[in-house]
C-alpha cells in the first residue's frame, strides 16, 4: 500500500482481523442451521434496526451518493424520503406474515400460493438481485481503494472477498448482525469526520457551501413535474417506495432478520429505527457531496488533476497529450463524481484517520457483501437444495450446504464485481440491475398476498406479460431503429415499478374477467 502511511496500514489490517476473530467467536455456537440462518430467534430488536440501517448504508452510499451529488444534485435523496411508507405496509403486514409462517424462506408461501414455478421464479430474482448488489458493492471498494494503494481493483476485491468469506462462513447471521451493529457506527462516525475535514478546509467554511450549492443548484430534489421520461422528483419517489416495498417485504436479507427478533414488535422496532437513522444519515452523505463540489471550486488546481486523471483511464495508454487534454476539458462532474470522495481522502485526510476513514468504507461494503451472502446462502439452503434434492437433510448436513453456499455466492459476488469494472456509475447500475430483478419477484408477492381470487393460471400469465414489460424497458435495442415509438419512453427507474404493477394488476384483470364469464349451475 505505497500511498498509505504505515500507521493506516495497521489500522486496517487490525480492523480486518477483528472482523475475522468475531467470526471465529461465534463459529463455536453454530451447531444448527437454524443457528446459522436465524440466531436461534434471541436477537435485541435496537440490534437488528442497527444491522438492517447498516446494510442499506453500503459503500454504494459511502462512496456512490456523495459522487452522484457531486455531478447532480439531491434528487436521488428522494428515494430515502419514500422509506417511511414502505417502513409503514411493512410493519403492519409483512413481519407479522412472516413471523406467522415460521419458514425462514422468505418465498416458500408462494409455492403454497402459486406452485414451484412461482418459488423457483422468485428465488431466482432474489439470487440475480444478490449478485447485482454484491457485485456493485465489490466494484465500489475496489475504486476507493485503488487511489489509496498501487494495487490493481481485481486484486484488492479478491482480497476483501476472502476476509468477508471466512467471517461470514465461519459466524452466520449472529456474527453478520453483531458485526453490522459496529460497522453501522464506524460508518456513521466516518462520514461525520470526512465533512467536517472538508467544511475545515473551505475558506469561508459551511456559508460558502451553502452559497455555491444554492447557486449551482446542487441541493435541488429534482422537477415536480409529472414526467416519467427523467429523473423527476415522482420517478425517484415511484422508484424508492418499490425498491424499499421490495427491501422490506421480499427481501431474504431482511426477512431473515425479522426472524432473529425476539417478537413482532422487536422485528418491527427494528425497521423503524433503521428507517430514522437512515434518513438523515443519507442526507449526511448527500451533504458530502455538495461539499465536495464546493471544495473542488475553490481549489481548482486539484479539480484540474482530478479530471486529468478521469481522463487518462477513459482514453488508451498510447494517447497523446493534446488528446488527454482535450477529453479532461470536455468532462462533466458526473463523468468523475465517483472519483472525487477517494481523491480528497489521499490528498487532505490525515495520517491515522485516513486509516480509520478507510475501515469505516470497509465496513460499509463488508456488512452488504455479508449479509447477502448469508441470505442467499439460505435460499440455497431451504428453496433448492432441501426443496429438489434433499427434503430429509440432517443438521450436519445441512450446515455444510450454508458454509458451501456462503462461500460459491460470495466467489459468484466478487465475480460480478469484477465485470462491473469500468461503469460510470456504481450507484446507478445497482438501481438500475436492481429495479431489474426486483420488479418481477415484487409483483407475484403482492398478486398472491392481496388477491385472494388469483390462482395459478392468472399468476402465471401475469408474471409472463410482466416479465415481457420489464424486457421491454431493459432492452430498448431490441427494437429496430424504423420502429423506436415502440421503445418504452420511461426512464429506466421505471422499470421496476411498472414491472411490479403490469403483473400484479393483470393478475387482478384476469382474475376478474374469469370470475364475471364463468357460469353457475343451476
Amino acid at each position: 500500500m505505497s500511498n498509505l502511511h504505515t500507521l493506516d496500514i495497521l489500522i486496517i489490517i487490525l480492523y480486518l482481523v477483528a472482523m475475522i476473530g468475531v467470526g471465529f467467536y461465534f463459529s463455536r455456537k453454530n451447531k444448527s442451521s437454524a443457528q446459522f440462518t436465524k440466531a436461534s430467534g434471541k436477537i435485541p430488536g435496537w440490534a437488528i434496526g442497527l444491522s438492517i440501517y447498516a446494510t442499506f448504508l453500503s459503500s454504494n452510499t459511502f462512496l456512490g451518493v456523495p459522487g452522484k451529488a457531486f455531478g447532480s444534485n439531491w434528487n436521488s435523496y428522494v428515494f430515502s424520503i419514500s422509506m417511511p411508507i414502505a417502513a409503514w405496509f411493512a410493519t403492519k403486514y409483512f413481519i407479522p406474515f412472516y413471523r406467522g409462517t415460521g419458514s425462514i424462506s422468505a418465498y416458500s408461501h408462494l409455492e403454497h400460493r402459486f406452485g414451484k414455478w412461482a418459488r423457483t421464479y422468485a428465488v431466482s430474482c432474489f439470487l440475480l438481485t444478490q449478485l447485482a448488489r454484491m457485485g456493485s458493492v465489490f466494484f465500489g471498494i475496489a475504486i476507493s481503494l485503488q487511489a489509496l494503494t498501487s494495487y490493481s481493483m481485481a486484486s484488492i476485491m479478491i482480497v476483501m472477498g476472502i476476509c468477508i468469506i471466512i467471517y461470514t462462513v465461519l459466524g452466520g447471521i449472529e456474527a453478520v448482525i453483531w458485526t453490522e451493529v459496529v460497522q453501522g457506527i464506524i460508518k456513521t462516525f466516518g462520514a461525520l469526520l470526512i465533512l467536517y475535514i472538508i467544511i475545515q478546509d473551505i475558506p469561508g467554511g459551511i456559508r460558502k457551501i451553502v452559497d455555491i450549492g444554492l447557486s449551482q443548484h446542487k441541493v435541488s430534489l429534482g422537477s415536480f413535474s409529472p414526467n416519467l421520461t427523467e429523473s423527476t422528483f415522482w420517478v425517484v419517489l415511484f422508484y424508492g417506495f418499490f425498491i424499499n416495498l421490495n427491501n422490506f417485504g421480499m427481501d431474504q436479507n431482511y426477512i431473515q432478520r425479522y426472524h432473529t427478533a425476539t417478537s413482532v414488535k422487536e422485528a418491527s422496532k427494528s425497521v423503524w429505527l433503521c428507517v430514522y437513522i437512515y434518513i438523515p444519515a443519507s442526507l449526511l452523505f448527500f451533504i458530502i457531496g455538495t461539499s465536495l463540489f464546493a471544495y473542488y471550486q475553490t481549489h481548482p488546481d486539484l479539480l484540474a488533476q482530478v479530471k486529468l486523471t478521469a481522463a487518462i483511464e477513459k482514453l488508451p495508454s498510447h494517447s497523446s497529450g493534446s488528446k488527454i487534454s482535450a477529453m479532461s476539458a470536455s468532462l462533466q462532474p458526473s463523468d468523475y463524481g465517483d472519483k472525487i470522495m477517494p481523491d480528497f481522502m489521499v490528498k487532505k485526510i490525515p495520517v491515522g484517520l485516513l486509516g480509520l476513514i478507510i475501515s469505516a468504507i470497509l465496513s460499509a461494503a463488508m456488512s452488504t457483501i455479508s449479509s447477502s451472502m448469508n441470505s442467499s446462502a439460505t435460499v440455497f439452503s431451504e428453496d433448492i437444495y432441501k426443496r429438489y434434492f434433499n427434503k430429509k437433510s440432517s443438521e450436519k448436513q445441512g450446515i455444510r450446504v450454508l458454509y458451501m453456499g456462503t462461500t460459491v455466492f460470495g466467489l459468484l459476488g466478487m465475480a460480478t464485481g469484477l465485470a462491473m469494472i469500468g461503469v460510470k456509475s456504481v450507484l446507478d447500475i445497482w438501481w438500475e440491475l436492481s429495479g431489474i430483478f426486483a420488479g418481477g419477484m415484487l409483483g407475484l408477492f403482492l398478486l398472491g398476498m392481496i388477491s385472494k381470487a388469483s390462482k395459478n393460471t392468472e399468476a402465471i400469465t401475469a408474471t409472463v406479460i410482466g416479465a415481457l414489460v420489464i424486457i421491454w424497458m431493459t432492452f430498448p435495442a431490441i427494437i429496430p431503429d424504423r420502429y423506436a415509438f415502440l421503445k418504452s419512453p420511461f426512464h429506466k427507474n421505471m422499470i421496476i415499478v411498472i414491472g411490479t404493477l403490469s403483473i400484479f394488476l393483470v393478475g387482478v384483470c384476469i382474475s376478474w374477467i374469469k370470475a364475471k364469464i364463468t357460469v353457475k349451475p343451476a
